[in-house]
């Protein structure tokens, strides 16, 4: 843990789960920016150009820990993603907090509630997947801890009628959510999720970051 006389520690998010590629850093005291560009196919190739690029004027040796989308989203841009929070955290010796990207979204959201006096709604997921199905999840906030959140269905694939099913039955009102786009947009949500981890004390190391892909690439 870095002590009280040292400079603050950056953390860099890093959103690659759709064909935006999202970024974010932020010492949380003075410094933060956060963009995002639509890179298609060609996020594999640019990923680490642009992402050299948007540290500048910090460096590698600023960073404290790093965020990173998990998935659900693109298989071949988690993996790639994931896979550059893991080796950047391995040289550089700094925890790794492998994030939902539905849960980024949800913190977005959960904003816009809080904006709108609405503290109570928890707010439902849905994104499309592969083979006619929806990956889903439904959060609420965490009040004990800076406006964080909890996860009341974690993130899973379901059929249509499944979901509807799940939310007719739910018990308390829930601000419905389907998403479309802009998922790399996230990124700053991705970073502050990262910073509540970081807040608490959490270290985790490297190798525990692992993408979260729902389902198989192909079908079996």
């Amino acid at each position: 843990m870095q002590s009280i006389s040292s400079k603050p520690a950056y953390g860099l998010a890093i959103h690659t789960s759709s064909p935006d590629l999202g970024l974010a850093i932020s010492n949380f005291q003075d410094i933060k920016r956060c963009q995002s560009w639509n890179l298609g196919r060609d996020l594999s190739t640019q990923l680490h150009q642009y992402l050299s690029e948007f540290i500048q004027p910090q460096t590698w040796s600023d960073l404290g820990w790093i965020a990173v989308a998990k998935g659900p989203g693109s298989f071949t841009g988690t993996r790639i993603g994931v896979i550059t929070a893991r080796t950047l955290a391995q040289q550089l010796n700094i925890p790794v907090f492998a994030i939902s990207t539905l849960a980024a979204i949800a913190k977005k959201e959960q904003f816009q509630l809080l904006q709108n006096q609405d503290k109570n709604s928890v707010i439902a997921l849905e994104m499309r997947a592969q083979r006619g199905q929806l990956f889903v999840a439904i959060y609420g906030t965490n009040r004990e801890t800076d406006c964080g959140l909890i996860p009341l269905l974690i993130d899973s694939v379901m059929s249509s009628q499944e979901w509807e099913q799940t939310l007719a039955s739910w018990q308390t009102p829930y601000h419905r959510v389907q998403i479309e786009s802009g998922l790399g947009e996230t990124a700053i949500q991705l970073l502050e999720l990262g910073y509540l981890d970081w807040k608490s004390g959490k270290q985790p190391h490297w190798s525990e970051a692992l993408p979260y892909y729902g389902q198989h690439p192909v079908e079996m």
